[in-house]
């Protein structure tokens, strides 16, 4: 199973319900080949809008297609073993992708994303 958005710069975001220091995130895009994505950005936040208080921890789009700030990061394979992404215990309560099409296809492909740390208060 997966979520396959139109072309363009498309996002899929999830809440965690409260705010958690993170310190893991694995994405996965596409488990049947190998496909490079573009312009993917990961970004936490409290907001659910992502217009205040945004951390972005990932952003392959080194010339700011998406609109979302050119970022440094390299493009990687996404193959069936997902992408890791450390966060060090950042914080947040939402967890947005965002990406702009593949090497196979103007789509953007979600299978899954986890988001591994604990509640910000502790818990």
């Amino acid at each position: 199973s997966l979520v396959e958005l139109p072309e363009g710069t498309q996002w899929v975001q999830i809440d965690l319900e409260a705010p958690h220091a993170i310190h893991a995130i694995l994405l996965w895009h596409f488990h049947e080949g190998a496909r490079v994505y573009f312009d993917v950005i990961g970004q936490i936040s409290d907001d659910p809008e992502f217009k205040t208080c945004v951390t972005t921890f990932y952003n392959n789009d080194f010339d700011n297609s998406s609109g979302l700030g050119q970022g440094e990061d390299k493009e990687y394979i996404d193959i069936s073993d997902g992408r890791l992404f450390e966060l060090k215990g950042k914080t947040g309560r939402y967890v947005r992708f965002s990406s702009r099409g593949n090497t196979a296809n103007d789509f953007n492909n979600y299978v899954e994303i986890e988001a591994w740390g604990k509640k910000a208060n502790g818990e």
